[in-house]
């Protein structure tokens, strides 16, 4: 018995601040997306503190540098996005509408967070996802493609590809306010279309 009350309390302390942790850490990356979609590359780790209601040194300790935390709030709007085309995509009753879809979110996303866009492109000289966020909504499009092909409503020889550099340009049309990006986005798609 003894032993057993001596062991509640040492675990109850080292569960509370696991959990305090974590939502600690939401609460930065969330308050940074904010910031960064508002005020872009000019916005500051003090900021960010400010605007998440917790010290600056928090915001270090879970994520050790500026970049670090970019790079984690772009990563979060990736995984977004690729729950967007598996929930909202990939169900869609013909596949060349599921893909229309997809890369219309991804430019709606982009439109929204421009600031977010540019922070990234700052920090890393990019916004191209990489690494398993980018593998992920490859997937889905290899995913919708392959099922438009099966079904006759996507072109026959549509790659991945080429929807990587209608999402490239899409983002330099969004980045440089090039243009109406909802109809470059239905042209391009429009190209992906299976003929007839």
């Amino acid at each position: 018995m003894t032993a057993s009350s001596a062991a509640s309390p040492s675990s109850a302390p080292q569960r509370r601040p696991r959990a305090d942790a974590e939502r600690n850490r939401t609460r930065v990356l969330n308050a940074a997306r904010e910031v960064f979609r508002a005020r872009g590359d000019e916005a500051q780790m003090p900021e960010v503190a400010r605007a998440a209601g917790v010290g600056v040194g928090t915001v270090y300790r879970h994520f050790p540098s500026r970049a670090a935390l970019i790079a984690a709030v772009g990563e979060q709007r990736q995984a977004e996005i690729v729950e967007f085309g598996r929930t909202a995509c990939l169900p869609c009753a013909e596949a060349a509408e599921g893909l229309a879809a997809y890369i219309q979110h991804i430019g709606e996303a982009l439109s929204a967070e421009r600031g977010l866009s540019a922070s990234i492109e700052a920090a890393f000289g990019s916004t191209e996802p990489t690494g398993e966020g980018r593998a992920r909504a490859e997937g889905i499009a290899a995913q919708l493609l392959a099922r438009g092909q099966e079904e006759g409503t996507v072109r026959a020889d549509a790659e991945v590809a080429d929807v990587v550099m209608i999402v490239c340009g899409l983002a330099a049309v969004i980045r440089n306010d090039a243009g109406d990006w909802r109809r470059y986005v239905r042209n391009a798609c429009a190209g992906l279309r299976a003929p007839g």
